[in-house]
């Protein structure tokens, strides 16, 4: 191939007819199983592949339509766990931060917006009766031995495959993203006698899923957005680096056991800082922990990179070695604004990251998913395919620049 191919982070914005049986489901007014929501989530994993087959975009997924977030998905598909109420005064499921120490007057916007908009959307799909609903917080607990049911991401790559034959693309050119060790957040443990014991207990269950993932033929992608932001989050309570180290250490070992035996050239390892629409002042520089991500055993690597506390971070790969047989993928369009990169900004990005680790190691991405979660869009669905459609013709233009006439068009 004699061109940057493109793909994007995963989640993608829910249809509303799926939304209504999300938003029943995660209350328990519906049953996962029922016939109408299964035909509307095939309905809906067909869309999100037909219109990224439309794009352009060449690795392609289900945009996790079956899911209503990216981490508590894991916890419906497990055994051991239990949903308990939060009670007392919770505010947001954003992090402690040093970020949210040092601008408390915007995150208590922040905390407002996040509320108000699950609330509007879920009134919306559902009806003024959900509003107590969609302010209530549970937490999870681990309270006896983990282990993985199959039965959902079976039904998520039937969808998926049924999708994609319809819209004449192959499994190969796909992937399925699904959560890290480090970012099963909001799970605590009261069983494991350890924290060691209870995140590789946790890397076992993964390990099924991402075999699942990878026996399909799919591209498997580990999502790990928190294993960046724990570093502002453990500072914030007086910890050190050294602890947010050991922490993160044990995450990515745990990680690399749950990818075992599985081939590295089909993960794609995604990171990011978090990525809520904040000020991400405190986030840790991507130098200082760039040795934990590249310990993960993948070839793909995704990283935020287009937005402007980020951006400049291309600039390390002219002092870190970027190991033999491995690609970079860049976030060069990005969900933190409503603006549309224009197509010249997206090959400039491409451009000169490859002309440092060479231009076929490169390949184009976005920063993190549109979607965060089904009730939490970033920015509209009308914006989230124009960006994509400005990453796949930033691509060719980088293309063009990098190969000339030889270019794959």
């Amino acid at each position: 191939m004699k061109r940057i191919p493109v793909t994007h982070a995963g989640s993608l914005i829910r249809p509303p007819e799926l939304l209504s049986f999300l938003s029943a489901v995660d209350h328990g007014r519906a049953a996962a199983e029922g016939d109408e929501y299964q035909a509307a989530l095939a309905k809906a994993v067909a869309y999100v592949v037909r219109r990224q087959t439309e794009t352009g975009i060449d690795v392609i997924d289900d945009g996790e339509m079956g899911k209503a977030t990216w981490i508590t998905y894991l916890y419906e598909r497990t055994t051991g766990l239990e949903a308990r109420p939060i009670t007392g005064n919770f505010s947001s499921i954003l992090p402690a931060s040093r970020d949210r120490q040092h601008f408390p007057g915007a995150y208590a916007e922040l905390d407002m917006l996040e509320h108000d908009a699950t609330v509007r959307v879920r009134t919306e799909i559902s009806g003024p009766e959900v509003e107590q609903e969609a302010a209530a917080r549970v937490s999870w607990v681990c309270t006896g031995p983990m282990s993985y049911d199959r039965s959902a991401i079976d039904r998520d790559l039937l969808n998926f495959k049924a999708a994609l034959e319809t819209a004449g693309r192959d499994i190969t050119e796909s992937f399925m993203p699904v959560v890290a060790p480090a970012s099963a957040y909001w799970l605590a443990n009261e069983y494991y006698p350890t924290d060691e014991e209870f995140v590789y207990a946790l890397a076992d269950v993964l390990h099924e899923e991402y075999k699942a993932i990878v026996e399909s033929g799919a591209f498997l992608q580990v999502d790990d957005a928190v294993l960046m932001h724990e570093a502002d989050t453990m500072l914030s309570r007086g910890q050190s680096w050294e602890d947010y180290r050991r922490w993160a250490r044990l995450r990515v070992d745990a990680l690399n056991h749950a990818l075992r035996g599985l081939p590295q050239d089909r993960i794609r390892y995604h990171i990011c800082f978090g990525s809520w629409h904040g000020p991400h002042a405190y986030d840790p520089p991507l130098r200082d922990s760039i040795d934990l991500v590249l310990a993960v055993n993948a070839k793909y690597y995704l990283m935020e990179q287009a937005n402007p506390r980020h951006e400049h971070e291309w600039k390390i790969w002219e002092d870190v070695t970027l190991p033999e047989g491995k690609v970079v993928v860049p976030g060069v369009v990005t969900h933190h604004t409503n603006v549309v990169e224009h197509p010249e900004l997206v090959a400039q990005r491409l451009i000169r990251l490859a002309n440092v680790v060479g231009r076929e190691r490169v390949m184009g991405g976005t920063d993190c998913g549109f979607a965060q979660g089904a009730f939490m869009h970033r920015v509209h669905e009308e914006i989230q395919w124009a960006k994509l459609a400005s990453l796949v013709e930033g691509a060719r233009i980088a293309s063009r620049e990098l190969w000339g006439d030889e270019a794959d068009e």
